[in-house]
């Protein structure tokens, strides 16, 4: 099988083929001083540029990239491994993030204060300078779109590092957007990836990805004074209520279990079912585990993690319902798995698998779930399936998490903003409020010369 890396002294890394193990291209790793260096010589005419020249830059880059919706979409898969249909989602998504920050960034205001009747006293917004942006693989052009058009947007300038496992569609990306200078492209794995964080010169990082690189990046930053936003990772857990129907509560469990090959943020990891409904709730997750089809995971590592996971449960008493088995044949592939009971104090209960397991907990009663669910370090999301609106109102305020779903594993309105608890992370990422983040707050006072 293909190595997942060149040797740390060519200065290069392989991009892999999840479906078949092969290298599609080798890239050189890139020059993290020089990439910031250009970003930062950039920055101050790209924060003199009006707002409304910025967010016009950012709608023509968004229109090249609707044009290029498929070629997008299929470089995604063919580097990530995300279903066709899934990846166009993921593009639009990007696209649509790029139009709404281009709207929003010329509307961000700050606030007039009430001072002396002789002086005018104001609170405004100004970018905070470069801006270093580590893009996770899962999601790539979804999430590195409205990373960076908020970041440009308010007039910062960027350093945009893609996962080393997805940089084809990050170059890509930045290609489309065409914003020379503001934008700075920087390959490479863990190579640039450290030192990016920790450069003296970079104002602000914002990563999303794993706990243990969200830990070196906010100690590095911290050391500096320096500001870092980090989304991390998750263990996100679904309840199913004695009230619900069985068979519309398995879809919903699927879905949130096996979209993505289980490679999404919010992938929903633990199952806490009521005993009433187990049952039907069980067979039904079971034969819709029979007909998902989904793709590769990411590499090899990942896959032995994952079966890793599940092997051990088994052992700790977990009963294999369907999957489990590494399949044979080339690419990192793993069926959809369904395991009930053993020790909850597993690690397939504990620690963030990222793949398409569907671990099942029978419990009492709705606070057993709820005591259940929020046992656990990190505090991403959560979802409930229940027809009691007390029960709702209980899990939307009991549960430690950034957002909880109430009778759907995706969706939202447009905007919404959370903040991840626990080791999940720290800041907004999202929404209008990732502007405030992005920029600094300076208070004005005028007064008039005598």
């Amino acid at each position: 099988m293909t190595s997942l890396a060149s040797p740390p002294d060519t200065g290069t890394f392989d991009v892999l083929d999840p479906s078949t193990g092969e290298v599609i291209e080798t890239l050189p790793v890139g020059d993290v001083d020089a990439a910031v260096a250009a970003a930062r010589a950039a920055f101050p005419a790209w924060a003199r540029t009006a707002p409304a020249d910025r967010a016009a830059a950012l709608k023509a880059g968004a229109r090249r990239l609707r044009e290029h919706v498929e070629e997008l979409a299929e470089l995604q898969t063919r580097e990530g491994g995300k279903p066709l249909d899934d990846s166009r989602g993921g593009v639009e998504a990007g696209i649509g993030a790029i139009e709404q920050y281009a709207e929003l960034g010329p509307l961000h205001r700050g606030r007039a204060l009430q001072g002396g009747w002789d002086a005018v006293d104001v609170m405004r917004y100004e970018p905070r300078g470069v801006v270093a942006l580590l893009v996770p693989w899962n999601d790539p052009v979804a999430i590195a779109c409205g990373q960076i058009a908020a970041a440009l947007v308010t007039g910062n300038a960027v350093v945009f590092k893609p996962s080393e496992k997805t940089p084809l569609t990050g170059a890509r990306i930045v290609e489309l957007l065409d914003i020379p200078g503001a934008l700075q492209l920087l390959q490479g794995d863990a190579r640039v990836g450290r030192p990016l964080a920790a450069h003296a010169d970079v104002d602000l990082v914002m990563h999303t990805g794993s706990v243990q690189t969200g830990r070196e990046i906010a100690d590095v930053v911290a050391k500096r004074f320096g500001k870092a936003l980090l989304e991390l990772g998750g263990k996100d857990a679904l309840i199913v209520d004695a009230d619900v129907d069985p068979e519309w509560a398995a879809q919903q469990a699927a879905l949130g279990a096996f979209a993505n090959a289980g490679q999404i943020c919010t992938s929903v990891e633990r199952i806490y079912v009521h005993k009433d409904v187990a049952e039907p709730f069980i067979a039904a997750l079971a034969k819709a585990a029979d007909e998902w089809t989904i793709g590769p995971l990411i590499n090899e590592r990942q896959r032995r993690l994952v079966h890793d996971h599940v092997t051990d449960a088994l052992e700790r008493g977990a009963r294999l319902v369907r999957g489990g088995a590494v399949p044979d044949g080339p690419g990192f592939f793993y069926p959809p798995t369904v395991l009930v009971g053993g020790d909850r104090d597993a690690p397939l209960l504990r620690d963030e698998t990222f793949g398409p397991v569907a671990a099942v907990q029978v419990v009492d009663s709705f606070d057993t779930a709820l005591e259940l669910a929020d046992r656990t370090e990190y505090g991403l999301a959560a979802t409930v399936l229940t027809k009691n609106p007390a029960h709702a109102q209980r899990a939307a305020r009991e549960l430690q998490v950034g957002t909880v779903k109430i009778n759907a594993v995706f969706g939202g309105a447009p905007g919404g903003a959370a903040e991840p608890a626990r080791l999940s992370g720290s800041g907004f990422g999202y929404g209008p409020e990732l502007l405030d983040e992005l920029t600094r707050t300076k208070v004005v006072h005028m007064g008039i010369a005598p």
